[in-house]
């Protein structure tokens, strides 16, 4: 396929965070374009969104539904290619199996679905339909953190032992959802952010990337999960204790009542030989520890990387590259997969990865599996049945 993919959108309407996101890393490239959307629940809003965005008014929809299937009447040189879901939770979902059973592929927002039911459902239709089916969790596609994994998996730690991951926020310290703040509304509403808290909105973040950087998939947990703000429904902080399926360690942390702190999601592996450590606000450093030896700090675009890492760095170095470079490395990912013909998705799995419905399958069951330790008399609580 020599041209750009079109990119419907779901969601992403006027006032919402994330859609502007995912349409400036999908443009990021110049590899997909924007050509239409359903972005609200209310047609109105759909359509002054689209409007604003220059869309033509008949490719401007009222619903996901709607979207889906005029798309599908159209001609293969005009209709979207995938669609992109960008909503709260609880429409992750519907839209996205409409998408696939009308031969739509999918990008999504995380976590994948409302429910682990909902995503083990989700997981047998992408396999069934043999779409490709994309999830951003963005903070896997850093350079560095590309680069912490090629050293896992190239043996510099030796065998791992110890996995420390924290996602610390304090932006809900207060019951912001009460001001009528969006995006505080729907995380805090267990009918549109389904169980989790801060353990779907940003625990989910901390253990895909435990599990990516080490290579390892967590086995069980135990945790101790916390509501600090009075009457607020759904968690607010918690600490998870993991055991790994290769017999490392770890310990989980995520919170969004941690006052003082923005975004700040890092982790530490520690291996029999080495270990390193990562910096979301500070991404284009990796600390490098290894025995009897000084520290050393990896930079982006510096010295002797993995070819992986230089793949998906963009800038000089130097320069800051992060959030919405991250973003577009999914993005464009997930556009070289759709476009690759069977020969060529081989050899792309291995140098442009990108999560995917396995990921987000896992990650519901995280969630589910870290409520029902918390408010279990019996700790330790196996992720897989």
């Amino acid at each position: 396929m020599n041209r750009k993919l079109r990119m419907g959108m779901v969601g992403g309407g006027q006032g919402a965070f994330i859609g502007g996101v995912h349409r400036m890393a999908a443009a990021l490239d110049n590899e997909i374009d924007l050509v239409c959307g359903a972005f609200s629940s209310s047609p109105e809003k759909s359509f002054a969104s689209g409007k604003k965005l220059y869309l033509p008014e008949n490719r401007i929809y009222g619903s996901f539904e709607e979207m889906i299937r005029k798309e599908k009447e159209l001609s293969k040189e005009i209709r979207m290619d995938f669609v992109s879901i960008v909503t709260p939770n609880h429409m992750h979902f519907a839209p996205a199996k409409m998408a696939l059973e009308n031969g739509f592929h999918v990008i999504c927002d995380k976590p994948v679905c409302f429910s682990l039911e909902e995503a083990e459902e989700l997981a047998r239709i992408v396999e069934q339909t043999g779409l490709i089916f994309a999830l951003t969790h963005n903070y896997t596609a850093y350079p560095m953190v590309k680069q912490a994994r090629e050293m896992v998996k190239t043996n510099l730690l030796g065998k791992i032992r110890k996995v420390v991951v924290e996602y610390p926020q304090g932006w809900l310290a207060t019951p912001l959802e009460l001001t009528g703040q969006k995006q505080a509304a729907w995380r805090s509403d267990p009918t549109r952010s389904g169980i989790g808290g801060s353990l779907g909105d940003i625990g989910t973040h901390a253990a895909n990337l435990a599990e990516y950087i080490s290579s390892q998939e967590i086995s069980e947990i135990c945790a101790d999960i916390n509501i600090f703000v009075e009457g607020r429904l759904l968690d607010d902080d918690a600490n998870v204790l993991l055991r790994f399926n290769k017999g490392a360690k770890g310990i989980l942390h995520c919170s969004q009542i941690s006052v003082g702190e923005e975004n700040g999601l890092s982790i530490r592996i520690y291996g029999e030989k080495g270990g390193l450590e990562w910096h979301q606000q500070e991404p284009n450093s990796l600390r490098y520890r290894q025995l009897d030896k000084p520290l050393q700090v990896l930079r982006t675009g510096v010295g002797d990387l993995f070819e992986i890492t230089q793949a998906h760095t963009r800038i000089p170095a130097g320069h800051p590259e992060g959030y919405l470079e991250a973003f577009a490395n999914i993005y464009r990912n997930f556009a070289f997969r759709i476009k690759a013909d069977s020969s060529e998705r081989l050899v792309l799995a291995e140098t442009h990865d990108f999560p995917t419905i396995e990921d987000g399958v896992r990650g519901m069951r995280f969630i589910t599996r870290a409520v029902e330790s918390g408010n279990s008399e019996q700790k330790w609580i196996k992720l897989a049945d």
